[in-house]
């Protein structure tokens, strides 16, 4: 990055860090956490160095750096939950630094913000909800918004982009609906490992006779039909050509 710094009083990030880590350790924090923070926030600092952007000002970093920072945590093989926060943390440096009176390439909160809303939303129109649904709920207190913009926030770290979150809570919609689960947020983070490989159950074709479900016995290798009103199990006497196969619901 070839950039020239404005002739103006603006302060390069590494003068930032110091000033962080205080604000970080004048909070009512563990000293456990407070150390751990203070750890993450320094890795950042460190890979700054290793790309020589250290002494850049916060306006000179582009938002695809952060991307490769994310890359990088990736390639220490830290679990998912783990990057995201160290993620949380970053933003929260960088609203720090907009706070201190520093600039900024591109749009934390704004774009952020837009971007959880529509993860949030888009987690309601996979339950059934329309937007104008979505909209007069959240105005009757039916939902309660904030309780979903942490996890959202949480999976729009995880997947990187707002396309990639929407694809994995679509996934995990159809997972779930095709197994009558309910699911969260939360499950499409819990289920991100396996999110590439995750299927609808498929339906099975099940028997039926005169509306009766069947059942067949590998003991006595015969079928059985199932009283709906008793639960007795009858043995069938019919044919095979008697027997009428329905999808599963």
């Amino acid at each position: 990055m070839n950039l020239t710094k404005k002739d103006k009083d603006d302060k390069e990030i590494t003068s930032y860090f110091s000033s962080f880590i205080k604000e970080i350790e004048r909070q009512k924090l563990s000293p456990s956490t407070i150390e751990d923070k203070k750890r993450k926030i320094l890795l950042f600092r460190d890979w700054l160095v290793s790309k020589e952007m250290i002494n850049l000002l916060p306006e000179e970093i582009e938002k695809k750096e952060i991307k490769n920072y994310r890359n990088y945590l990736k390639r220490k093989n830290l679990k998912e939950s783990t990057i995201i926060s160290y993620m949380r943390l970053l933003y929260a440096f960088f609203n720090y630094i907009e706070d201190c009176g520093g600039s900024l390439s591109f749009s934390l909160s704004t774009k952020e913000d837009s971007d959880i809303q529509k993860i949030v939303n888009y987690y309601f129109q996979k339950k059934g909800l329309s937007i104008e649904e979505i909209k007069e709920d959240a105005k009757k207190r039916k939902i309660i918004y904030s309780r979903f913009t942490k996890p959202a926030k949480d999976l729009l770290y995880l997947a990187g982009s707002v396309d990639v979150a929407l694809d994995a809570i679509n996934k995990v919609s159809l997972w779930a609906k095709s197994r009558n689960l309910d699911y969260a947020i939360e499950t499409v983070i819990k289920k991100w490992p396996e999110i590439k490989n995750l299927k609808p159950k498929e339906k099975k074709d099940l028997p039926y006779f005169r509306n009766e479900p069947m059942i067949w016995s590998n003991t006595k290798r015969k079928w059985y039909v199932i009283s709906s009103s008793t639960g007795e199990w009858l043995e069938f006497a019919g044919e095979e050509k008697d027997i009428e196969w329905r999808k599963e619901e």
